[in-house]
């Protein structure tokens, strides 16, 4: 009876441990990627259009490489406000309109609730590491390539 016991136990604790693996890799699960330009930089962006998508952003990720980003599609021009709920890294966001020209940048602290807002409509946001924007001198007026059409 106590192999039996033991048995079992150490069967739910693989168990457990497999799922809580899963969840994990669910949640730090990357979307779909394109590259887009900005003069000579190359950023490998993640692509995220839906709501549920963008809600989740890049929550609970540890570490993004250095041309690596996140841009956010909007259905259509619309003022948008970001946060940091559950983020754990620093960024910067950009605001991006319809033609693809930055509007304005703000940084963005981890793990907060503060809202960060466009300065007008806007159909796009980009999320990059903190201060990405300022060492590569991209300020509001400069342009982004490649953005997607929204779905």
């Amino acid at each position: 009876m106590n192999k039996l016991f033991t048995t079992c136990a150490a069967a739910l604790v693989v168990t457990s441990t497999l799922t809580a693996g899963a969840a994990l890799a669910q949640q730090n699960k990357k979307f779909p990627v394109i590259p887009l330009t900005t003069g000579m930089h190359v950023i490998q962006a993640e692509v995220v259009a839906t709501e549920a998508e963008r809600q989740k952003g890049l929550m609970f990720r540890e570490h993004m490489a250095q041309n690596e980003g996140m841009v956010f599609l909007f259905g259509a021009p619309a003022s948008v406000c970001m946060w940091m709920k559950n983020t754990l890294i620093p960024l910067s966001v950009a605001f991006i309109d319809d033609d693809g020209k930055i509007v304005n940048i703000e940084n963005m602290k981890p793990q907060s609730l503060e809202s960060h807002c466009s300065k007008k409509q806007v159909r796009y946001a980009l999320e990059m590491n903190e201060g990405w924007f300022k060492q590569k001198n991209i300020k509001p007026g400069s342009t982004i390539d490649g953005l997607p059409k929204s779905r």
